[in-house]
């Protein structure tokens, strides 16, 4: 039998948890059709598993599930279908079947030149315009949004000394607020300009970039604000592509470095920003327009804002209704409104919370993997990911995603009603020493939650009394939403299939981070603050640590935040200190379980730790996380809490 070797590329705008969940979903859904597969994946930290010449040579078809800008052109030849990453994780199976079907033209990318001899029947298919303009989009916001995290929170710290802290004629005046909020600033002037340059990059290659790095600037400066910026994007992103036909007489070989370093971006600028420049006028009349109505929205309905960014933000999950309202949101952040992004942040918060409140008021409504899945959920969502409410979601959307959308737009108008701001666009709970109205925030977004929390329990209990509810022999795929036999739900190995009884691996693996060393089994404990100081002085003994005292204090302070306890005996505490050099994971077994607060009442006899350095909040997020998708296995879970000594644990991770 001849085997089906598959490629995959998968990118979100934020790079954080699409990407990897929708490398999963195809790596497991190859995995149950016996076929082999690699994804390679453009996350906030950049490309990993990177594919090699000879793998894309040698693969029979290859899926880009990316919402951002990825090197196509090497793809040239070969069988190719580009989608939103949304379909990634939603439909795995209907891309494999698309991909290799022997209808399918092969793939000639537009920014590759035609390959002498190429087939009559390549042609330049998979992506269409429409998908050209939102993958260019998606790029420019990709590479946009660490600036605007950067800037938001260094401004909103610089605001600790006083409100006029940074104001040199005001008695509250601080140098040190006054730098925070110039380093702030700057980055976030840097906004517009990213986004422009990345759009153009995505469609023109680095001679887009170049262009629409100096219409940003230019956009930026003339007050044509974000939406300039988007549109200049595209004009330079267009202007290099009709430049490039219009040159293409100029033989490649005499021209090519005059072409790259001169005419593109000479007469790019020229002809690209003559064209802005006419339409400055009405571009600042529209953003002026747009930005007063949503501020006047703020105040005179503050209601129907609500409503609609959350009905947006919780209708497709990160697709283009979402990112809309989210795009929406980062431009006014940038401009200094931070009420706007705090709606925004509420409504993306509450649907994976409320997946949480249904699996506790209708467990019986439920699976076992359904359940823990939303226990999970109450993780995920506290760090402002949304993807745990995508399974539920799937599984009965005409019924379920009208409930998300409620509940997330109770959350959203509350916020605007008590003009609570958020001055990141990013982090969830994590940046709530930021956010004017902490507590009344978090309040707010538990009322949406629990909103439609209790509709999706009574809609899922109805239909668990009319299909009823299958707990054996099957596990919850968290991908697809259906039920899943069990073999298939563990996720698949990195780079080739797996047999069905290979130890199950994690993909961005927070074992980076995890040493033999580091596990310790038996452990004889009284209570969780005796095991928090055993981490706490672990931590120095190791060397991952400089002061015990600083940890446990850490340790104690997330706890109060809200506990770390999962379901079937497992806490994942964690730790962010100044005295924590480098990350680590410390995994723990106790000798007799002890009392934790934990989401299935039960007491915890399993541990997975994380030190986090303090500036470690990118891989925060990301350890967390991934560590929460691996907690919605069953078979991972099973596999490690029966593991009894130090190798099967540190195996089961590695």
């Amino acid at each position: 039998m001849v085997e089906i070797k598959l490629l995959g590329v998968t990118g979100c705008a934020t790079g954080i948890a699409h990407t990897y969940m929708a490398q999963e979903a195809l790596e497991q859904e190859a995995k149950r059709r016996g076929y082999s597969i690699k994804v390679e994946t453009h996350g906030q930290t950049g490309i990993e598993h990177a594919l090699t010449a000879k793998e894309i040579a040698e693969a029979d078809g290859i899926i880009i599930a990316s919402d951002i800008d990825v090197d196509d052109s090497r793809f040239n030849g070969k069988k190719v279908i580009k989608v939103p990453v949304a379909k990634g994780i939603k439909e795995p199976g209907k891309l494999i079947d698309e991909v290799l079907s022997p209808n399918l033209a092969l793939f000639r990318s537009a920014s590759a030149p035609s390959a002498a001899g190429q087939s009559a029947e390549t042609e330049k298919s998979g992506a269409g315009f429409g998908n050209l303009l939102y993958t260019s989009l998606m790029n420019g916001i990709s590479h946009m949004l660490p600036l605007v995290v950067a800037g938001g929170v260094l401004t909103a710290v610089s605001f600790f000394w006083g409100i006029y802290s940074a104001d040199p004629k005001s008695e509250q005046f601080n140098q040190f607020a006054y730098m925070l909020k110039t380093l702030g600033g700057t980055t976030m002037g840097l906004m517009v300009p990213a986004l422009s340059a990345y759009i153009g990059e995505a469609i023109a290659k680095r001679s887009g970039l170049v262009v629409g790095l100096a219409l940003g600037m230019l956009s930026a400066n003339t007050g044509m604000g974000f939406l300039g910026g988007i549109l200049g994007g595209y004009v330079a992103g267009f202007v290099i592509l009709l430049l490039q036909r219009l040159l293409k007489p100029l033989p490649d070989k005499e021209f090519r470095g005059l072409k790259a370093i001169f005419l593109y971006p000479v007469l790019g600028v020229f002809i690209a920003g003559s064209l802005m420049w006419l339409l400055t006028d009405p571009m600042q009349a529209l953003n002026t327009g747009m930005m007063s109505f949503l501020k006047n929205m703020q105040n005179s309905n503050p209601i129907l804002l609500g409503i609609v960014v959350g009905a947006m933000a919780a209708s497709d999950f990160g697709g283009p209704i979402n990112k809309a309202a989210y795009i929406t949101g980062t431009a006014l952040l940038a401009q200094g409104n931070t009420l706007f992004m705090a709606g925004v942040s509420a409504a993306c918060i509450a649907p994976p919370l409320a997946t949480t409140i249904a699996v506790l008021l209708k467990p019986k409504a439920y699976t076992k993997s359904e359940r823990s899945a939303g226990y999970v959920n109450a993780l995920l969502g506290s760090t402002h990911i949304t993807e745990g409410a995508i399974p539920f979601a799937a599984k009965n959307p005409f019924i379920n995603i009208p409930c998300f959308m409620i509940g997330a737009a109770v959350a959203a108008a509350l916020t605007y009603v008590s003009k609570i701001s958020v001055p990141a666009p990013h982090g969830g709970f994590i940046i709530l020493g930021l956010v004017n109205k902490p507590f009344l925030w978090v309040a707010w977004i538990l009322v949406g939650a629990a909103v439609s929390g209790i509709l999706l329990a009574f809609f899922a209990d109805r239909r668990s009394k009319k299909v009823g509810v299958t707990d054996g022999g099957t596990n919850f795929d968290i991908f697809s939403g259906e039920e899943a036999p069990a073999e298939v739900v563990a996720p698949a190995a990195q780079t080739t299939v797996a047999a069905p009884d290979t130890p199950i691996h994690s993909e961005q693996d927070p074992a980076d981070i995890l040493d033999k060393k580091n596990i310790f089994t038996d452990v004889e404990v009284n209570d969780r603050d005796e095991l928090l100081k055993f981490l706490a002085d672990k931590s120095v003994e190791l060397g991952l640590a400089s002061d015990s005292a600083a940890v446990l204090r850490k340790y104690q302070a997330r706890e109060r935040e809200g506990s770390t306890g999962m379901e079937n005996g497992i806490a994942i505490p964690h730790a962010q200190d100044d005295s924590i050099p480098n990350a680590a994971m410390l995994l723990v077994t106790l000798k007799k379980p002890i009392e934790w607060e934990t989401l299935d009442n039960s007491k915890v006899d399993h541990v997975i730790s994380f030190l986090i350095p303090e500036k470690g909040s990118e891989d925060h997020l990301k350890y967390l996380s991934n560590t929460a998708k691996l907690l919605t296995h069953s078979e991972f879970v099973s596999s490690f809490t029966s593991a009894t000594n130090v190798d099967e644990l540190y195996n089961l991770f590695k």
